[in-house]
């Protein structure tokens, strides 16, 4: 057990995921938690790390999430973009004398005059530069599809500004909550017929709104045109397609090649894929816990930097 050194950790509203990480940030060892929004931090992390060290507060770690919200461990700040991955690193929060770091969240004034925060996924957005080192270079348009989809254009390594989205929030509650989808519970398929109908009629009617559309889940259903399994796949086409339409019309000139790179789960990659790939656009991705972990190291490595440096 001598080559351990620092525990990585990406702790959100509803789980937490703990990662025993050696000197070069491979993980060796996993365990997982209560989210933030269950409290009881301190006791949470030492009872999960206990099994790798004697004395938890002695244990390094970096937390990313969350964790570092107002309903966290301790508030982290909100770092204005633009935000190079090197000014993340040290506007971290600190616990325990500096053995715990919690990443700072970052905000922007966005496209609409806006107000518009991420926490969390500029960890992935680190991570991602360091799996993927050509997205440090020129302008870079990301999408971090989730709960609350993120569109972020990235410049030479630095986040310049990021737009969010609550497509799959709003999937959720139509598809659950609402009269429009019977099936409650049902997975979005990319490769249903449904979905790829859903992404189409955005398309081929441009100039509509996404509310002058949503109620045709219901009422292709009435008409017999989609079968009642189906409909969480033409409601999800429907959203995310009218994501993609809104984002690259405001991000789509800023890029010079027609281009996105997604980060996140396997599942919502594929459908955001689908979309991207009807408007002509090529991806690439990053799976996203590979990216948070990887993101948590890199911090990790500029916090152990700076401290030698510092000592010298």
């Amino acid at each position: 057990m001598g080559n351990l050194r620092f525990v990585a950790g990406d702790w959100g509203t509803s789980n937490l995921r703990l990662f025993l990480c050696d000197d070069s940030g491979a993980v060796l060892e996993s365990a997982g938690g209560p989210g933030a929004a269950d409290g009881h931090f301190a006791d949470v992390f030492d009872s999960l790390v206990a099994k790798w060290t004697s004395h938890p507060e002695e244990l390094p770690a970096v937390l990313c999430g969350m964790v570092g919200s107002s309903i966290g461990w301790i508030q982290a700040p909100y770092l204005a973009c633009p935000a190079r991955p090197e000014d993340i690193a040290t506007a971290c929060a600190t616990l325990r004398d500096g053995h715990i770091r919690i990443i700072p969240g970052l905000s922007c004034r966005n496209r609409f005059d806006a107000p518009d925060f991420m926490r969390g996924e500029e960890t992935q957005i680190l991570g991602a530069m360091e799996l993927q080192p050509a997205l440090r270079q020129g302008r870079r348009l990301l999408c971090l599809p989730g709960t609350h989809t993120k569109w972020v254009m990235l410049e030479d390594g630095a986040v310049i500004e990021f737009l969010t989205a609550p497509t799959g929030e709003l999937f959720t509650l139509l598809r659950d909550r609402s009269v429009l989808v019977r099936e409650r519970g049902a997975a979005a398929d990319s490769s249903a017929p449904a979905f790829r109908l859903g992404l189409a009629q955005v398309d081929r009617f441009s100039q509509a709104q996404v509310l002058h559309r949503l109620f045709e889940c219901r009422s292709r259903s009435l008409d017999g045109e989609l079968a009642p399994q189906q409909v969480a796949s033409f409601l999800s086409g429907l959203l995310i397609a009218s994501d993609i339409a809104g984002a690259l019309d405001v991000f789509g000139n800023s890029i010079v090649v027609r281009a996105v790179h997604l980060i996140g789960s396997p599942e919502l990659m594929e459908l955001y894929a689908a979309g991207l790939g009807l408007q002509h656009y090529e991806t690439r991705s990053t799976d996203g816990s590979l990216a948070s972990v990887a993101g948590l190291a890199q911090v990790r490595r500029q916090l152990t930097r700076g401290s030698m440096a510092n000592a010298n």
